[in-house]
């Protein structure tokens, strides 16, 4: 008995960790088994954006960087991967072989090809996320080239975008309440690159360029070469607001481009960059993927400055394409959804 008392202190002790043990291989096991189930449910998300050089590639990236590190519950790997563009992006959204759950797209574009308009030929069953930045159209010329009005651009060589771009979804309806079509001048397929370099060397007198305020190629189109932004009519902004929901007012401020404003500018934004998707897309997955984005939007922010757009005024405006049902479910859940 001696004995035994001597050692039971040991012996319980002994047991103890045996038993602590024991609980870590369980736990353990348990874990591994969520890993492994988890592993089987990995779902792989991608976001279709844009050739580098413009907003969509950084804007893309920074919104998949972004719900990959913050979404909860779900075992999701996103990436973002280099497109052509607003076109292609739909064209992958709709095609059987689906490889891009989500796109940005610019919302003229969207417009008419979720109703079979244009040249687009069906109707391609695409719906909206999340509206993001504006893009702020303006067309450039130089100070010696004389040019005031879009009127003056007959008989000039114009740059209006890349090549499948799709730029004339909005172009078109601009130039033609104007009284001009691109039967009047020369147009010419560039980047917004090779615009600057165009202006430059006189190979263009005009160009447009649009995008998020400051566009990086008016910036630097100001550093080399005194440069004028060529009015819109008030008339045909008004007649342009009236025909089309994606077609609304912005005010370009003079801190903007210091270079070439004494004073705001009155442009237009001629179809916001926006976040879509494909209409039978899982509702829950759209849900938590906007909800995610949304909450974490200053994140965005950090990476590009179009993520000030995300917020309760602008992410659930109506720029003619149909929301999804994910995105609507939580923009009614925060209050900022409007019928």
């Amino acid at each position: 008995m001696k004995f035994y008392g001597y050692y039971l202190p040991i012996i319980c002790l002994i047991s103890i960790l045996s038993l602590g043990i024991g609980c870590d291989n369980a736990s353990k096991k348990n874990d591994d088994k969520v890993a492994d189930e988890n592993k089987t449910e990995r779902q792989f998300i991608s976001i279709g954006t844009a050739p580098i050089g413009g907003a969509f590639h950084p804007v893309g990236s920074a919104i998949a960087d972004v719900v990959a590190r913050n979404i909860k519950g779900k075992n999701w790997e996103i990436t973002a991967e280099g497109t052509k563009g607003t076109q292609q992006n739909i064209r992958l959204l709709v095609s059987e072989d689906r490889t891009i759950e989500f796109g940005m797209a610019n919302a003229a574009i969207s417009y008419f090809a979720v109703r079979g308009e244009g040249a687009w030929k069906t109707e391609h069953p695409i719906r909206a996320v999340m509206t993001l930045a504006p893009n702020v159209g303006l067309f450039v010329t130089t100070k010696s080239s004389g040019i005031k009005s879009i009127a003056d651009l007959k008989g000039k060589r114009v740059v209006v975008g890349p090549a499948g771009a799709g730029f004339e979804y909005f172009l078109e309806p601009i130039l033609a309440e104007h009284g001009v079509t691109y039967q009047d001048f020369t147009p010419v397929n560039g980047t917004y690159g090779d615009a600057v370099d165009y202006l430059s060397d006189g190979t263009s007198a005009v160009a447009f360029m649009g995008g998020a305020i400051p566009t990086p190629a008016v910036t630097q189109a100001s550093s080399k070469m005194d440069i004028v932004f060529i009015p819109f009519e008030e008339s045909v902004k008004k007649t342009l607001f009236e025909k089309y929901p994606f077609f609304n007012p912005i005010t370009v401020p003079v801190d903007a481009y210091k270079r070439v404003l004494t004073e705001p500018f009155n442009t237009m934004n001629v179809g916001s960059m926006h976040l879509i998707t494909a209409a039978d897309v899982d509702e829950d997955m759209v849900y938590h993927f906007t909800k995610t984005l949304y909450m974490h939007r200053a994140e965005v922010v950090k990476a590009h400055g179009a993520g000030k757009a995300i917020n309760e005024k602008n992410a659930a405006r109506d720029v003619g394409t149909p929301f999804h049902p994910g995105a609507i479910r939580f923009y009614k859940e925060i209050g900022i959804w409007q019928e």
